[in-house]
């Protein structure tokens, strides 16, 4: 979590990359799940073009998106719900979900959250970060160099390099997420070690 000066400075950054279109408008295209490494994807799309950015993503976030794509309701708030109910309840309003950087194969993201007149930036993961961008109904960037870095491929082209989202094991609909959720036991998660 970013906070004071850095963050100020950092927000500023990140709204003069939109000014100076670096930064792209994506929206979630689709969820599924890779055949080759049986590890869900989240597939961005720019809304002005054809390209893509596909994240590779982990099984409790992709339930999440998926839950929310699905338009899904919950007796009670999952973890998603409550951070956008706890930043509403504390006095901030997240303006926009910013995908900025890859490092090592590892994506990073901003949520930035305006509060009281200041825009505080704050390092999430993208997983997370779509999450919550899908249930605060907030716009979603990517930063023009991810989107370069896959280059102009688009959904057929990532077909045919062999990642084809029809042919791969589909992402659950509700009614199967819904009982793959109810199945789960906590080994399933792997050994907690603090």
């Amino acid at each position: 979590v970013f906070v004071g000066a850095h963050s100020v400075w950092y927000a500023v950054r990140i709204y003069l990359l939109e000014e100076l279109r670096l930064l792209i408008e994506v929206r979630v295209q689709s969820l599924w799940v890779d055949g080759t490494t049986n590890t869900p994807v989240v597939m961005l799309k720019e809304l002005s073009g054809e390209r893509v950015l596909p994240i590779w993503i982990g099984p409790g976030e992709a339930s999440a998106i998926a839950a929310e794509l699905a338009t899904m309701e919950f007796a009670r708030p999952l973890t998603h719900d409550l951070l956008c109910a706890v930043m509403k309840q504390l006095g901030g309003s997240l303006q926009k979900v910013v995908i900025s950087r890859v490092e090592d194969s590892t994506y990073y993201a901003e949520l930035l959250v305006l509060k009281n007149g200041e825009l505080i930036s704050l390092d999430a993961r993208p997983s997370d970060s779509i999450a919550i961008a899908l249930r605060a109904d907030t716009q979603i960037f990517a930063h023009e160099e991810l989107l370069a870095i896959v280059g102009d491929l688009n959904v057929g082209e990532f077909e045919s390099a062999g990642k084809d989202p029809s042919t791969s094991q589909p992402f659950m609909g509700p009614d199967e997420l819904e009982e793959h959720l109810r199945a789960l036991n906590p080994e399933d998660f792997g050994r907690f070690t603090p």
